[in-house]
């Protein structure tokens, strides 16, 4: 294999995403002083280009525009090129995000950003096409924009630098805030209910039309919705979008697991990729939905979903992988195309299924003319006992066809060539996976899972959290890097806080208070309450980041109030519960106006207003009567009750709540106490007493 043409300074580094750019002509450069200084020194902007190891759109441009040498001989005379992994460094992409949304109406990655030389962003866009296609798509070609993005720098400074400064102001004062505070009541989940409720598709489930993303944390407040009111619409809204989520293309058929979004209404046609967080938060989900209904369909899709993420994503060292691309290739060697790692088409089908076939086809929409670009994404658009009534084929024989499919088609994909896979290691959505396991083992009795969950979070401690206390953001063969953001702090505390209350181990409680006693100190702001994404001691950027909107991930502020109000119930921390009530408070009117921007803090409200159980188990884990005990607890969803665990010779968890301080056993049983409203119930030593008294 011969020597590459190129080679730039991304080669040091240890992210996929860059790694993927260290053979370009560009002259890339990692965020830094060196490449700030450069530009400083030498008097050029910046283009700075933000993506992602499984963005689609970023392969395509890169392809087109950075391996080009014409289109890189411009990028390397008149500007200093920043390539930036927006899952490493998520300060950045919300500043340059931002910027470009405030200048264009859109955003989206890859993201392309022109930057004075101290930062200042002038000028922006997502895609760029390579002249050849600039009519296509209607803007200009990116040579175009380099030409006259350089001859503005050149000639139109001052213009620059006016747009700049106006831009960065805009920026500040998002950042900054507003000081308004409210007093959450109520009305405000219901006003909150209604909005989301307008916006829900009757037909096919979710919220809006294509592109349809899946919204986990909006379906988990119509969860909570229905268990704090009964309302009938909200569970309905639920179900008939996570059935058709888990019946439609998004979801892998055949390995489970689910893409990121489908690009019609009607989650037929997925964009390929596969993060982890919507893997994490959609797991979780159907766990809860299940505890909720019983219905055994949740919990196959959540079993499904978390055996891809252990299968798939899971490091030997106990860390889960950040994403699977969109892309893979048709055959050993190949050239790669979307999607080609899930597709069908009906002789493929027929040489793997052989007399099963024509059922199986039908059951999954295979056909001739195919439902993706002459192929087939597997689905399911009928019930089968509408196909067994059609066909006169036995319901029961057409479950074995597919069970049978299921596992032979998977066997052979798993011969063909794989997307390529982000394996670094991010603290914050591997809180989200720790949390989906634990909750899982809990609800499923699965001792392998809590497994699971036990070494992610002893790995989490030990490679991503430094003696003094700080946090790290990502991890890479056996390099971690990065000072963490506020949303690694509180997602890992966040999944810890979910271990505890299913193991009892007092150390991931520990882990927990130690963890959001530093978020309060780096990250909390007294002049607007609320938390910074960025710690205080943080590198000076050209304004210092505050996301309190939850997108695709749960923001670090929500989850912060959620682990704070939680935490408060545990140990009876007055703080706690202030600092989370000031978070609430000054986001009211978000919350009313743009609930579906706010699904985890609206969950986090709901607890704040919530009669909250705090029950304290003491007994022998291992022992069959606290096993008893603890299966009352997780059977079922209980997003009100806080759950402390004293198991024999612990001597750390009394110091660290109150709630086991002065909690005998009674005859030697293990036993419970349940306590509301600084009143406790009499302690139970009885499975049914433990239920009746939580009910």
């Amino acid at each position: 294999m011969s020597a590459p043409k190129y080679t730039n300074r991304l080669l040091h580094e240890t992210s996929p995403y860059l790694l993927q750019h260290a053979h370009n002509p560009v002259d890339w450069y990692p965020w830094g002083p060196e490449a700030l200084q450069k530009a400083q020194a030498e008097d050029k902007p910046i283009l700075i280009s933000i993506g992602y190891a499984a963005c689609h759109w970023c392969h395509v441009m890169e392809h087109e525009s950075f391996e080009d040498p014409e289109t890189a001989a411009l990028m390397n005379e008149h500007f200093v090129n920043i390539k930036v992994d927006r899952e490493e460094r998520p300060d950045l992409d919300s500043i340059y995000m931002t910027a470009v949304q405030a200048m264009t109406g859109q955003g989206g990655w890859p993201l392309n950003t022109f930057l004075l030389p101290d930062g200042t962003p002038f000028y922006g866009g997502t895609y760029f096409p390579p002249e050849s296609k600039a009519a296509r798509y209607g803007v200009p070609s990116f040579k175009q924009v380099l030409l006259s993005v350089a001859d503005a720098y050149k000639n139109r400074r001052a213009d620059l630098t006016n747009a700049g400064q106006q831009l960065l102001g805009h920026l500040r004062q998002l950042s900054a805030g507003r000081a308004t505070i409210d007093t959450l009541r109520v009305q405000t989940l219901e006003i909150a209910f209604k909005d989301i409720a307008r916006n829900f598709d009757q037909t096919h489930g979710g919220f809006g039309q294509a592109p349809k993303f899946p919204q986990p944390m909006t379906l988990e407040f119509l969860l909570r919705y229905y268990i704090r009111t009964g309302n009938a619409d909200a569970r309905y809204m639920l179900e008939h979008t996570l059935r058709r989520m888990a019946l439609g293309g998004m979801y892998d058929q055949l390995g489970g697991g689910f893409h990121r979004y489908s690009v019609d209404a009607f989650w037929l046609v997925p964009h390929f990729e596969k993060m982890l967080y919507d893997n994490a938060l959609l797991a979780r989900l159907y766990v809860e939905t299940f505890q909720i209904t019983g219905d055994t369909f949740y919990q196959r899709i959540a079993e499904e979903t978390l055996d891809y993420m252990q299968r798939e994503m899971l490091d030997a060292a106990g860390g889960f992988y950040s994403t699977q691309d969109a892309d893979s290739a048709t055959h050993m060697g190949g050239h790669k195309e979307e999607g080609a790692f899930f597709v069908w088409t009906p002789e493929q089908v027929r040489e793997v299924l052989g007399s099963d076939a024509a059922l199986f086809c039908q059951i999954f929409d295979v056909t001739l003319h195919g439902n993706f670009e002459g192929q087939n994404i597997l689905h399911l658009p009928r019930p089968l006992d509408e196909i067994a009534r059609v066909t006169g084929v036995a319901l029961d024989r057409l479950e074995d066809i597919v069970a049978r499919g299921r596992t032979s088609l998977f066997a052979i994909r798993e011969q063909r060539p794989k997307p390529d896979r982000d394996e670094k290691v991010l603290t914050a959505w591997n809180g989200m996976a720790l949390r989906a396991f634990a909750t899982a083992a809990a609800a499923f009795d699965r001792a392998d899972y809590l497994q699971v969950a036990q070494r992610n979070a002893d790995f989490l401690l030990r490679a991503l959290c430094r003696a003094d206390g700080r946090v790290l953001r990502s991890w890479k063969d056996g390099q971690a890097r990065l000072l963490g953001y506020l949303e690694d702090y509180a997602l890992l505390a966040d999944g810890l806080l979910a271990l505890y209350s299913v193991d009892g181990n007092a150390r991931w409680l520990q882990a927990t208070l130690t963890l959001t006693e530093a978020m309060l100190d780096l990250f909390w702001d007294e002049t607007l309450p609320g938390f910074y994404d960025t710690a205080r001691d943080h590198e000076a950027l050209v304004t210092r980041p505050r996301d309190v909107s939850d997108n695709a991930t749960p923001s670090g502020n929500s989850v912060a109030t959620d682990v704070l109000l939680r935490l408060a119930a545990l140990t009876g921390n007055v703080t706690y519960r202030t600092r989370a009530e000031q978070v609430l408070g000054s986001h009211v009117e978000q919350l009313r106006r743009f609930p579906m921007g706010f699904g985890r803090l609206l969950c986090a409200a709901d607890f704040a207003l919530a009669p909250v159980q705090e029950v304290a188990l003491v007994g022998d884990p291992a022992a069959s009567d606290m096993q008893a005990l603890l299966r009352v607890l997780h059977a079922t969803y209980r997003p009100y009750v806080v759950l402390a665990q004293l198991h024999p010779g612990d001597t750390i968890a009394p110091a660290l709540t109150p709630l086991l301080q002065a909690r005998p056993t009674i005859n030697g049983k293990a036993t419970a106490y349940v306590c509301a409203d600084f009143t406790c119930k009499q302690p139970v030593t009885e499975a049914a007493e433990l239920q009746a008294q939580l009910s």
